[in-house]
């Protein structure tokens, strides 16, 4: 059987060989089937909802900064862009001082980090109310997100401080105590070499660059923070942003300097009074709306309890609520005395309304609930 096998193997390899040939020559008129792709985002996670009196916190967990595994709350912010974390716990203890970050030459690598020589300060509140954070640029990838859903950025810019001060009082603040996540588009105003850690984020398929949020649980709130699962979607699809979805968008304004700003063209209406607004949806305004009025008789004064107030943007969107001694807190200030002509409406705005950013179109979207 052997020897058989062998005398007639080359008939049988060039039989194969004469068939394969044959059926390569014969011309295929089927088309391909198409594949079919289901948009979907990148990540749905869950956020922590804080109270303490009438102040009120979202936060996004913080698990992983380069190769560092760590476990820290930064505070979700619509009104800022950039991230901003305190590089204790993070860096080696001997790179930090009382004076900045210990940095040899343009930059170090640390920690799968590389902290630049580039130091600076940047600043939250206004002319009433301002903390500052010192440190420098930094480069890193960042996972947000829990146990119950994280995914990781790409390498991206952030900013790492050695120290928090109360500009008003000159005091230092503990660590970590002002870890900022800041998700507006366009540019820090503070540092423009950053801008939001989540429009650093791919496409997801079929995907749009941005992120939606439902509406904050106003039971959730807590002393001890509570975790609400699917707050936060990354990456938005088509019918988030199509012409059948139900929020009403706002295109944005482009500053150049800082790229495009969250800030909305509004009127907002209370005791009678309608008054023309910039206006931004912030969730790092932890208790008190400010209605920015240039003919305010006093520099600062409060809406009393039971006193509607009426937001109607450009493009449409109109919110309705009432002051109360606890919820929706409101004020009216003159802007030379806080040093901000914009009108900012505080966390309570998200318990009622949901919240779209999509940063390809430069765009916010809004809507009841």
């Amino acid at each position: 059987m052997g020897k058989t096998y062998l005398k007639y193997l080359p008939l049988v390899a060039g039989g194969v060989f004469l068939s394969i040939l044959i059926t390569s020559c014969k011309k295929d008129n089927s088309a391909p089937t198409p594949v079919s792709v289901t948009p979907a985002p990148l990540a749905t996670l869950g956020l922590y909802e804080v109270d303490s009196g009438i102040y009120k916190r979202v936060f996004i967990p913080i698990t992983k900064v380069g190769t560092q595994t760590v476990a820290y709350y930064s505070v979700f912010d619509t009104g800022s862009a950039g991230m901003t974390i305190d590089a204790t716990g993070i860096l080696p203890a001997s790179m930090i001082t009382s004076s900045g970050i210990t940095v040899t030459g343009d930059s170090v690598t640390v920690n799968g980090i590389t902290v630049t020589s580039k130091a600076s300060m940047i600043a939250y509140g206004n002319a009433q109310s301002e903390i500052q954070e010192f440190g420098n640029l930094a480069y890193t990838t960042v996972t947000i997100g829990n146990q119950n859903g994280n995914i990781t950025t790409s390498r991206i810019p952030i900013f790492l401080y050695y120290k928090i001060v109360d500009k008003l009082t000159g005091q230092k603040q503990p660590a970590h105590s002002n870890d900022v996540f800041g998700v507006g588009p366009g540019l820090s105003y503070a540092n423009t070499a950053i801008g939001s850690p989540l429009s650093y984020f791919k496409s997801g398929t079929g995907a749009t660059s941005g992120f939606k949020l439902s509406m904050f649980s106003n039971a959730a709130f807590s002393p001890n923070g509570t975790y609400v699962a699917n707050l936060l979607t990354i990456g938005l699809v088509p019918a988030d942003i199509g012409g059948l979805t139900s929020f009403v968008m706002h295109p944005l304004s482009n500053t150049s300097q800082w790229g495009y700003s969250p800030d909305i063209p509004a009127t907002i209406r209370y005791n009678g009074q309608n008054v023309a607004a910039t206006v931004l949806f912030d969730t790092g305004t932890p208790a008190i709306s400010t209605i920015a009025n240039s003919k305010a008789t006093s520099n600062i004064s409060s809406l009393p309890a039971n006193t509607p107030v009426t937001i109607t943007t450009g493009q449409g969107f109109t919110y309705n609520y009432t002051t109360s001694s606890t919820n929706n807190l409101t004020q009216v200030a003159l802007p030379s005395y806080t040093g901000d002509p914009r009108t900012i409406f505080s966390i309570d705005f998200f318990i009622k309304n949901e919240f779209l950013m999509n940063y390809k179109a430069h765009e916010i979207g809004l809507k009841n609930n």
